[in-house]
């Protein structure tokens, strides 16, 4: 329990941020596309009020990094907010904006990787302290919970962003039969996590992607 409220410390803001502007992105992108329904709900906004979902936000993030504080570390951190509502069929190409307004979460997700990355760089060329030593640790969670949240949704299984980008490229008669997946999305998720399949697919893309900032940065 000591070493979890500190974790949590670290953490917190760096999901927060993952989590919540990765859906706003969405709703920034459909808006973008003539899909006004989440600006009408209020949705595409920086306040991560808007955004929570209480367990997806909270309690699962947090009960996995408790988990990882009593068992020493291991596990794949990872939540969601509430799915920002897009009507597809008011985008003005809805087959083909689809992709755009799917991949924007992902790519919000890689900007932030790299704005943390960044800031890791900062701190570790700074005097040696507390702050630059909690800077470091912080920059790092938000490197890690962004790579995680960038590739876990880039996976082909609709509902996640890279299922519905695979709908998008798609010829419209693979393309209707792959979105039937959609209702099992998630319990295929699930069997992937507790067999071990989805970490074993996304640590090495994960690995490879922090290596690939570590060349670009330095770090």
């Amino acid at each position: 329990m000591d070493a979890l409220i500190p974790t949590l410390a670290i953490w917190a803001l760096p999901v927060l941020l993952a989590i919540t502007l990765h859906e706003a992105a969405h709703g920034y992108v459909a808006r973008h596309f003539g899909d006004p329904t989440a600006h009408l709900a209020g949705r595409i906004t920086l306040n991560p009020l808007r955004h929570i979902d209480p367990v997806g936000t909270v309690l699962v993030p947090v009960g996995i990094l408790a988990l990882s504080a009593l068992m020493g570390g291991g596990g794949i951190l990872f939540g969601w907010a509430k799915p920002v509502p897009v009507n597809f069929g008011r985008l003005r190409r809805p087959k083909a904006d689809m992709l755009w307004v799917a991949a924007a979460g992902p790519f919000t997700n890689l900007l932030m990787a790299l704005g943390w990355a960044l800031l890791f760089r900062i701190a570790a060329a700074a005097e040696p302290g507390g702050y630059s030593l909690a800077m470091l640790k912080m920059a790092d969670a938000g490197i890690q919970i962004n790579a995680v949240l960038m590739v876990l949704n880039l996976l082909p299984i609709p509902p996640l962003d890279g299922g519905r980008i695979a709908v998008s490229l798609l010829p419209d008669r693979l393309a209707w039969r792959f979105a039937q997946l959609e209702p099992y999305g998630f319990p295929i998720l699930l069997v992937l996590l507790f067999t071990g399949i989805l970490g074993a697919i996304l640590w090495p893309l994960i690995a490879g992607f922090r290596y690939l900032l570590s060349l670009v940065f330095g770090l």
